[in-house]
């Protein structure tokens, strides 16, 4: 889920999974292994060596350095120095903004901005293509972190261990980047940080790999609609207000692809017969050679790979040249929020009028007409923009 909470002159974009403990758990699972019975099989490599699990060290590093920004990022937000009612004031500099601005516990948006957080405006006629990466490594409060770090975990280790750091990192990076990309094309009055599209990019990763490599699973059918199933409820989460579903639906579609391309297994007629090759009493030539991936496969991976650099390659010229997705694209809103008469989908950004009349600041929010004088000489910019967002929240 992406939350998003107002500030002067935008908004922002938080991405976040929520339930992340209960969905996570479930598509951890949902994956089979191979196994001998049912139509599974010994994994082999090379002269009858089996496939071994590799011991995960990315997945628990990516956490750590997630963890790491965070809180270099509340040292630099500093909410005592530039805001008022922090939230745990005994934490000092580590304190919280308020609550108003932001419920997740955490930093401001002006800090999230300072720090990388996804600016389309700033990508795009500021030549800072870079925040398409460096906002899935920002987080925009304890429980965001929280909940993406579990998701991260319960999904990230198990494809570690099966496929080694190198294609779950790829996964990873670039599943992030297909959902900041797509983000960005339909979501350009806010700021953006997050790893739920690298996330989701995993859960997608984990459906191409069990369809490309039916043949060496066991359990394939139930495995396969729990993971579906995991998939649609984090999805109908996106339609809910204040969601980010564009950059779920990017990572999701990057990493569905990306699976089919590098997370490719040998059939179990293949791996079953270089088993026998180093059996005592096998002779060569007794059993007609089998193809290492089948048909399927090959048409899979072809058709993903061309797909993933296709779409790529489009969104990237289309993000640069400036172009809004929803201008192209009338119904594309309701993929991220869908209105009911409970809640509205309105997202456009909010501003204050403010004045400076010695250490008093007057603010006036022009969305709701609400007006409030903060004690505060010489006010910045960003404490302004702040006190905006609490204000009109």
């Amino acid at each position: 889920m992406t939350t998003q909470a107002r500030r002067g002159g935008g908004d922002i974009e938080i991405k976040v999974q929520p339930r992340v403990g209960e969905t996570s758990s479930a598509s951890a699972s949902a994956a089979p292994s191979p196994s001998p019975g049912g139509g599974g099989g010994m994994v082999v490599r090379g002269r009858g060596r089996p496939y071994k699990s590799h011991s995960p060290w990315l997945v628990p590093a990516m956490t750590v350095a997630n963890v790491v920004l965070f809180v270099i990022t509340m040292y630099v937000n500093d909410c005592p120095k530039h805001s008022t009612g922090c939230v745990v004031r005994f934490l000092g500099r580590f304190s919280f903004q308020p609550t108003k601005e932001n419920p997740l516990l955490g930093p401001s948006s002006s800090t999230l901005e300072k720090m990388g957080a996804l600016d389309v405006n700033k990508v795009v006629h500021g030549h800072q293509g870079w925040r398409l990466i460096t906002c899935i490594w920002l987080h925009a409060g304890v429980v965001h972190i929280l909940a993406n770090m579990l998701c991260l975990l319960l999904i990230g280790i198990r494809l570690e261990q099966e496929f080694g750091f190198l294609k779950v990192g790829m996964v990873y990076i670039i599943s992030g980047l297909g959902g900041s990309v797509l983000s960005a094309l339909f979501i350009q009055s806010s700021i953006s940080v997050g790893a739920s599209g690298a996330l989701f990019g995993l859960l997608g990763a984990m459906l191409s790999e069990l369809l490309t490599n039916w043949t060496i699973y066991a359990n394939k059918c139930a495995a396969l609609l729990t993971l579906i199933f995991v998939i649609v409820l984090n999805l109908a989460i996106g339609i809910l207000p204040h969601v980010d579903n564009f950059a779920h639906l990017g990572g999701f579609v990057s990493g569905l692809l990306l699976g089919f391309v590098v997370l490719i297994r040998p059939q179990f007629g293949w791996v079953s017969q270089r088993y026998q090759y180093t059996r005592p009493g096998y002779l060569p030539g007794s059993a007609s050679p089998k193809s290492k991936h089948n048909v399927c496969q090959y048409i899979l991976w072809i058709v993903a790979a061309v797909l993933l650099i296709i779409g790529f390659t489009v969104a990237m010229v289309l993000l640069f040249r400036g172009v809004n997705g929803n201008d192209h694209c009338s119904w594309c809103h309701y993929l991220s929020c869908v209105p009911t008469s409970k809640w509205s989908c309105n997202s456009n950004p909010v501003y204050c009028e403010s004045s400076q009349d010695g250490d008093m600041l007057s603010l006036i929010c022009q969305g709701n007409g609400r007006a409030r004088n903060y004690t505060m000489p010489n006010a910045t910019d960003s404490q302004i923009r702040d006190l905006c967002t609490q204000l009109c929240s």
